[in-house]
């Protein structure tokens, strides 16, 4: 077992350095924060049938998607 005695240096394994990942771990946030907006605004629309609450909500996705797409462009510059 060769592989074993390698430790932590796989092959095919990407590092990422701590940028990368708060970039990632930001945009994972804001794409779930808007995925969530949205299915919380169809169950409103459609099942709670509470249409001004639910459009309401809707109109969040897109503010979320666009602080979410300013938040990580103004980190790269940093």
């Amino acid at each position: 077992m060769s592989g074993a005695t390698e430790g932590s240096s796989r092959p095919g394994r990407v590092r990422f350095s701590a940028r990368q990942r708060r970039r990632v771990l930001a945009k994972l946030l804001f794409i779930g924060a808007g995925t969530a907006s949205f299915l919380l605004s169809v169950w409103l629309w459609f099942i709670v049938e509470d249409r001004e609450t639910g459009l309401y909500v809707g109109l969040w996705v897109p503010s979320l998607f666009s602080l979410g797409a300013l938040v990580v462009s103004w980190e790269g510059d940093a």
